[in-house]
């Protein structure tokens, strides 16, 4: 059997090692494996991996050391011309020139949701591995990329501490997260920030401006805020003003991470998740599942219908909430 395997939409640590296991995985079970460079885009235009020195698919070798890297080796891109049913219609006829028999997407619900439209018109099989810093996927307890986020951006928040503290001001540091406040919630438990502002929550900036007065009553001298690039209150530059003219008691100054979470080298617990997910990617095709996510709940596989995927937004546990409440003080 042929599988193609390729990384779409944002890049997130821990790609690399999840190829890595998709390739060796496929290996020991006989079967060859097609790099597919780009994405969608790749697919669309038979962007092969090794295409150029006319190997026709990778090997244990062409994955050596991958584990330890961030970003994707095989790149990563978005697709309009995927979006278009003459696009997928494309895509379905350059999988069987090129006798491939299945497809391992390593992405977030927009690859996802580009599956459910491949397989409108291809019969081959199709399971997905969750590659999102964002970790908003139903089916998995984390996705691929999600801790390194979370390490990188505390990182930085514990250095702005130190400045904080210098110049007894106010942070407001936004990390990404347009539709889930994930990112924010575990950078603020880990870097002990005093107030986090997610799209899950109703962000009242009166009730903050209370409780920065409170904080300032007792004697603290610097804040850290983490605001989620998607908060229903706006950005962190947004929220600042609105904190201003609601009377903040501190002075403030904004911080945008932006693009620096989704590098770095994948943290351990990256590096084993996407090993895992792309091992059991290969022994779903392996047992004729197709249309799935290969996820991990509560320690054990799970391979879920991508539409399940992303029916719904996935809430944050209450009980995370209610500990950011308890040690914000």
């Amino acid at each position: 059997m042929r599988i193609g395997v390729f990384c779409s939409g944002g890049d997130a640590p821990g790609m690399n090692p999840c190829v890595r296991a998709v390739v060796r995985a496929a290996g020991q079970a006989g079967h060859e494996v097609v790099g597919i460079r780009r994405g969608w885009q790749g697919l669309l235009d038979e962007d092969f991996f090794g295409k150029e020195h006319g190997q026709t698919v990778m090997n244990l070798r062409s994955v050596s050391g991958w584990g330890r890297y961030g970003g994707t080796f095989l790149h990563s891109s978005r697709s309009d011309e995927f979006r278009t049913v003459a696009g997928q219609q494309k895509a379905a006829e350059n999988l069987r020139r090129n006798q491939i028999d299945a497809l391992i997407p390593i992405g977030g619900d927009g690859t996802f949701h580009g599956a459910v439209d491949l397989a409108n018109h291809w019969d081959g099989q199709i399971i997905g591995c969750p590659g999102t810093i964002d970790n908003d996927l139903l089916g998995t307890d984390f996705t691929i990329g999600f801790a390194t986020a979370v390490r990188t951006a505390v990182e930085a928040v514990d250095k702005v501490h130190d400045t904080a503290a210098s110049h007894e001001r106010m942070f407001l540091i936004e990390v990404m997260g347009r539709h889930s406040g994930y990112i924010a919630v575990y950078t603020a438990l880990a870097a002990s920030a005093e107030t986090a502002c997610i799209p899950e929550t109703p962000t009242d900036i009166g009730e903050i401006v209370a409780h920065l007065h409170t904080l300032k009553a007792r004697g603290k001298t610097s804040v850290m805020m983490i605001v989620a690039e998607g908060d229903e209150g706006g950005d962190a530059a947004i929220i600042n003003r609105k904190l201003i003219d609601a009377g903040c008691p501190y002075a403030t100054r904004v911080l945008v991470l932006g693009h620096l979470q989704r590098g770095g080298s994948p943290a351990p617990f990256d590096r084993i998740l996407a090993s895992q997910l792309g091992i059991w990617a290969v022994d779903g095709i392996g047992q004729n599942l197709t249309g799935v996510m290969a996820g991990c709940v509560n320690g054990e596989r799970t391979y879920t219908p991508f539409p399940e995927t992303f029916a719904h937004h996935k809430p944050i546990p209450a009980m995370m909430l209610k500990l950011l409440d308890t040690l914000a003080m």
